[in-house]
């Protein structure tokens, strides 16, 4: 009798030392991304996997797909919102044609640095753009940097902003990428990131604009001479699951995402802003000229898209606008 009470409070003992394994189930979960495998990105989706697998006792499983082999970011965005594809992390430009307001966060020259981004994203505002996704069947984990965004291209150095005029630039397949390079003179070619490289090795486009860190890890520097430091824009991407896999968890489930999810978003803006500062030189030795633009060139730059910045704010909405305007003037404000 005696042993068996003392198995009895054993076997209590263990189950209340073990209830987070105890109360999740098994899940793998699928991450598709079009970058490849070795960028910031895709090592802070294997981190948020270890994450994810220390905090479950290995009941919660995500499975990296890089080099768009799922598809690219709209078409795997579209496969989350159809329940055939678990997670994905594409650039926020991806969703303003879901919602509009997503689209301020790509208005160009709005942040000033990577600190006034992530007070903003991490903030309220950032947080009432992700209570936004799971109408669309989405649901948002976290705002990760992709960074402030140059231009390269294969034909001539750019030093003032009238340089960019008559150049084929691919861009994100977004109404606000297009006019944003076509009111600079550039002539804006929309297309998928997974077919870049091979359009510039063709020459079929010019040039691209992204962040060093993709610009590099992409090989980039293979098929374009010339990358001018232009800064027109900061960009974010969002760490995204499916509605439909989320609701399918557990609340003990749904925690244990959102706390790997955050440690994830923590590692990765550090990896990529250690590695966007080594991009450059890498960048450099692979012998691509490097140039930047004079702050008085950024202020014909800032001149000449005014009309953009006019449009789009009323088009993402007045209200989202004028709300991340006094955000960041009261983050500006702290900062001082």
């Amino acid at each position: 009798m005696k042993f068996t009470t003392l198995a009895l409070a054993a076997t209590l003992m263990a189950a209340l030392a073990a209830p987070v394994s105890a109360q999740t189930k098994e899940h793998v979960f699928k991450v598709g991304i079009g970058l490849n495998d070795d960028h910031p990105q895709a090592l802070a989706v294997k981190h948020f996997a270890e994450q994810l697998s220390a905090k479950s006792g290995g009941k919660l499983v995500a499975r990296l797909y890089a080099s768009g082999s799922l598809g690219n970011d709209v078409t795997m965005t579209s496969a989350l919102r159809g329940g055939t594809l678990e997670m994905t992390v594409p650039d926020s430009s991806t969703l303003m044609s879901l919602i509009k307001p997503f689209g301020v966060l790509n208005l160009p020259l709005t942040f000033n640095n990577e600190q006034e981004a992530d007070a903003v994203l991490d903030g309220p505002f950032g947080q009432k753009l992700l209570a936004k996704l799971p109408e669309k069947g989405l649901v948002g984990l976290g705002f990760w940097e992709n960074g402030f965004r140059h231009v390269t291209n294969s034909r001539r150095p750019i030093t003032k902003a009238d340089d960019l005029a008559g150049l084929k630039l691919r861009v994100i397949q977004s109404p606000l990428f297009l006019d944003t390079f076509n009111a600079l003179g550039a002539n804006a070619t929309p297309m998928p990131f997974t077919e870049l490289y091979s359009a510039m090795e063709q020459a079929a486009v010019d040039g691209q604009e992204n962040p060093p860190a993709t610009i590099l890890s992409s090989k980039f520097y293979e098929v374009q001479k010339h990358l001018v430091l232009s800064r027109h824009m900061y960009s974010a991407w969002v760490l995204l699951i499916s509605k439909k896999a989320w609701d399918g968890l557990s609340a003990q489930e749904q925690k244990i995402m959102q706390e790997a999810a955050r440690e994830a978003t923590l590692f990765e803006r550090k990896t990529i802003r250690a590695f966007g500062d080594k991009a450059l030189g890498e960048l450099k030795k692979a012998g691509m000229q490097v140039t930047e633009l004079p702050p008085a060139e950024q202020a014909r730059m800032r001149a000449k898209l005014q009309p953009v910045l006019a449009k789009y704010g009323k088009e993402f909405g007045e209200e989202t606008t004028g709300e991340l305007n006094a955000e960041l003037a009261k983050v500006r404000g702290t900062a001082k």
